[in-house]
């Protein structure tokens, strides 16, 4: 199967990247044609349109930031229904909102053109590797025709019915996310400031039931101020609103979300937005002076 990758960011050049090592047909494009240089040089071809990545391929995977950005690769000018491939399946690894997912499905189908969802939750550290986490959901037979394929990206994949309820559970995914690095900010800024190593609270933590992967991993780098950046502090954002505008539509409060969003905004105000999303921890620094 020929594959197309739209969107050669930190996660879609790490998937492009994946596939190529495993000998797949690799074709991409990128808004920002600099992005696509590496990619190209490990040996994926590199495309002017979305329209010309859909004329060349069975499968394309859509790996960009916003809904917005989904639409126009998808519908804009040159856009992926411009082509004339009938066979194409779509299948979207954005995080966008559940209802706007469907609509674009809905626009697909128009086109006769099956579209699925395929958030993920995992950075490119572990996309190079094929050891993603995927949701799915859409129609079963286009998720069963790129099964083979998925099982290259992920290595656990949730199949989960129908479209919107991939992107409605990567949502409150990347909520644990957001809470997760606020109280660790939270937590290791108060030892701090009891004069108590922060590394002592990690390992009382860790070897609690209340552990996790960031927990025992990420919270160090944050205690030395290491912010490699796998998913940034404004991308999470990004995510922390669409849960606020998902909720919004559906009528639920999230309070400690909403109060969470204002953080990372202040955070990004601070000129922190390019940080790994764990470097929230220095913005709850600077409002305690440090």
């Amino acid at each position: 199967m020929k594959i197309g990758i739209i969107g050669t960011g930190m996660l879609g050049e790490a998937v492009a990247e994946n596939l190529l090592n495993l000998g797949y047909d690799i074709s991409v494009y990128n808004r920002t044609k600099e992005k696509t240089t590496l990619i190209e040089k490990k040996g994926a071809t590199v495309m002017d349109s979305p329209k010309a990545v859909a004329e060349k391929v069975e499968l394309i995977i859509i790996v960009v930031k916003d809904a917005i950005a989904v639409r126009e690769v998808s519908f804009g000018k040159n856009g992926i229904v411009d082509s004339n491939n009938k066979k194409l399946i779509v299948a979207d690894m954005s995080t966008i909102d559940p209802v706007e997912s469907k609509n674009i499905a809905n626009k697909f189908q128009q086109n006769h053109i099956q579209k699925l969802e395929i958030p993920v939750m995992g950075g490119p550290n572990v996309a190079i590797s094929g050891k993603l986490v995927m949701m799915a959901s859409g129609s079963r037979t286009s998720y069963n025709y790129c099964k083979t394929i998925f099982e290259k990206i992920a290595n656990k994949i949730f199949f989960l019915g129908e479209q919107g309820t991939a992107n409605s559970i990567k949502l409150a995914m990347n909520l644990q996310i957001t809470m997760l690095a606020l109280s660790l900010s939270e937590g290791i800024t108060l030892v701090k400031k009891s004069n108590v190593d922060p590394k002592k609270f990690l390992e009382v933590l860790n070897s609690t039931y209340f552990k996790t992967g960031m927990s025992e991993n990420k919270a160090f780098k944050m205690i030395e101020g290491n912010y490699d950046a796998t998913f940034t502090l404004a991308n999470l954002k990004k995510d922390i609103t669409t849960m606020v505008n998902t909720a919004k539509d559906l009528g639920v409060e999230l309070p400690i979300t909403n109060k969470a969003e204002q953080i990372y905004q202040n955070a990004i105000n601070e000129g922190l937005g390019n940080l790994d999303y764990t470097g929230i921890i220095e913005y709850i620094k600077k409002i305690n002076n440090g």
